[in-house]
Parts: structure tokens; C-alpha cells; sequence
């Protein structure tokens, strides 16, 4: 997805000698105008490449990044505007430092967004009884190998660990890594873990200024969430294939995704606007519900979708007019 901006000063006496060699073997032909000929010796210009400007969320200097194509591009960016590595950054939020999952980076960034990047902190060690079928965790990643809690439902049995918050990646469950498994995969994890049988989870949270420490943060569900403010296009990066500018989702299209994320919670315990938008834009183009779970299986098979979800999303769908 670069766009260059060539400054060289190009040799063009080789080009004029081409045209004339040509006017010479079709004497026939009428000269061209003026506009084409000059058309012809100064091309369209090419955009330049998009910029973002980005800070550690902990603190640091502000830099720039451009070229990156998708999530783990824009992370290897970021890491080296600050000389770290990218296995070190957690996930990013924009236009703020503070973890706060209405403004995580997801599949969409507003042209005039600024990323902030949320790097481990400290380890830590948590038991816990499953003394309930549901955790109350719901789980989300960052497109690059981590998994991290997105929420904590009150009155939950996490809810109730103080020491759980969220914006913790979740490294390890029983001693077994998790690095590098989607959001689904950690969360099919947790539910078939077996119920009143104690398990531990290896935690990671995120580094904080002075002024974010101690802080329990739990985001209660918003109607703007993963929705980009600024700009009237924004880059959409995608987990497979190469990012593109797009104008803004139309607000039919923002409810349609809010009710299939809104879903994707409740079915799956997993948040994922990116996903979410996929499902959206895949509905858009499909006559029926078979037709339309047919197509979910083809381009995200892995998820294995039951047949309930599947018609209950593509009613949500068409319930908002699209």
C-alpha cells in the first residue's frame, strides 16, 4: 500500500527522441495537441504515502510511521520508531493512552488518528476456581499473536479477582503458552476448561504511566465503539490481504456490526470489529441465510459457526435495512 512521490529529476531526451522517430515513420499521422503532448511528458502525480503519528501509551517522544500493509506491519513500524521489539507491544489504542477498549485499533484507522502502543508490563500469577460454566471474560486479540481480555462482566467469578483487569494479555492458561492463538481459540480454551477445578492464568498487563496505576478498568458498552471519528476516510487493515483507503461505513452498515459484534460476545465470548465488519459486508452480497452461511464457511470455516448463530446474525443484519 505505498504510495511514493518520485522527486528525481528524470532524463527525458530519450523520450523525445522516441517521439520524434515516430512522427518520422507516420508522416501521415496529425500532430498531437498541446495538452496531449504535455499530458504525455508530466504524468499524474502519485499520492504520497499516508502518515500516523504514534507515542508509547506509558510515555515517550512522538513519531511517525507509514508503509505498513496490515496489523503486524504497523507493529514492527511502531517498534521501530522507539528501538523495541515487536513481540514487546501488547495492542494499541487511538487517540488516547489509557486502556480503553471503545478506542482499541481494530481493523480501521481514521487518516487523522493517532496511535498510541501499549507495551508488557508485569508478569503476573492468578488461580482460579471455575465454579461457573462462564468465566465473564470476553476475549480479544491484537492481529499479531496476542489475546487479551476486552471485558469483565460484573458479578462475574473474574469480576471478583481483583487482580484481573482488563487489557491483561493472557500469555499462558495451566502453564501452556498461548502466544500466537486467535481470540476464539483462547476462548474455546476457557470454556472447555473443566467446571469446579481450580486453573491458572498467566498474565501480562500493560505498562502504565504514574497517573494509570491502580486503575480497574472495565468499559461498559457504548454505541460508538470501534467506530472511527476523525476523518471521512479511513485505512482498513486486514488480516489477510493488503490494507485499503475507504470512506466511512454508512450508519446502517456501523448498526449492523455493533449487533453481529454484540453476537459474536454472546455466542463466543469474543469482541472483533474487524470480524464483525466481514460478516457484515459478506451478508450484503448473499440472496438467503443458506447461501450467506455457505459463504461464511468458505472465507472463515475455522470459526465453525453454528446454525442458530448464522440465522440469527443474518436477521440482526437485515433488520437494520441493508
Amino acid at each position: 500500500m505505498e504510495h511514493r512521490v518520485d522527486t528525481d529529476q528524470k532524463d527525458c531526451s530519450p523520450l523525445r527522441q522516441t517521439t520524434r522517430k515516430l512522427k518520422e515513420t507516420k508522416p501521415n499521422m496529425p500532430d498531437e495537441s498541446p495538452q496531449a503532448q504535455s499530458s504525455a511528458f508530466h504524468p499524474t502525480r502519485a499520492k504520497p504515502k499516508l502518515v500516523f503519528h504514534t507515542q508509547l501509551a506509558h510515555g515517550s517522544y512522538t513519531g511517525r510511521i507509514q508503509g505498513f500493509t496490515n496489523v503486524k506491519e504497523l507493529y514492527a513500524k511502531v517498534a521501530d520508531v522507539f528501538n523495541i521489539s515487536p513481540t514487546e507491544i501488547l495492542f494499541c489504542t487511538l487517540n488516547t493512552h489509557k486502556v480503553d477498549m471503545q478506542k482499541l485499533l481494530g481493523g480501521q484507522i481514521g487518516l487523522e488518528d493517532f496511535i498510541f502502543a501499549h507495551v508488557r508490563g508485569e508478569t503476573k500469577e492468578v488461580e482460579i476456581t471455575k465454579t461457573e460454566d462462564a468465566l465473564g471474560l470476553t476475549i480479544t486479540d491484537n492481529g499479531a499473536g496476542y489475546a487479551f481480555i476486552k471485558r469483565i462482566k460484573e458479578g462475574s467469578i473474574t469480576d471478583r479477582l481483583k487482580t484481573v483487569n482488563v487489557g491483561d494479555n493472557i500469555e499462558a492458561i495451566n502453564d501452556q503458552t498461548i502466544v500466537g492463538c486467535r481470540h476464539y481459540e483462547v476462548a474455546k480454551m476457557l470454556r472447555e476448561l473443566p467446571k469446579n477445578e481450580i486453573f491458572t492464568l498467566r498474565l501480562v498487563q500493560p505498562k502504565r504511566a504514574f497517573d494509570m496505576i491502580g486503575q480497574r478498568v472495565r468499559p461498559s458498552k457504548c454505541p460508538s465503539e470501534g467506530k472511527v471519528s476523525s476523518g471521512r476516510e479511513t485505512l482498513r487493515l486486514r488480516n489477510r490481504g493488503m490494507a485499503t483507503v475507504e470512506e466511512l461505513p454508512s450508519e446502517r452498515e456501523e448498526e449492523a456490526s455493533r449487533k453481529v459484534d454484540d453476537l459474536l460476545e454472546s455466542y463466543m465470548g469474543i469482541r472483533d470489529v474487524e470480524l464483525a465488519t466481514t460478516v457484515v459486508e459478506t451478508a450484503k452480497e448473499k440472496q438467503s441465510p443458506e447461501e450467506f452461511g455457505t459463504a461464511l464457511d468458505s472465507l472463515m470455516g475455522e470459526f465453525a459457526f453454528p446454525a442458530e448463530f448464522v440465522l440469527e446474525v443474518w436477521g440482526a443484519i437485515h433488520q437494520t435495512g441493508i
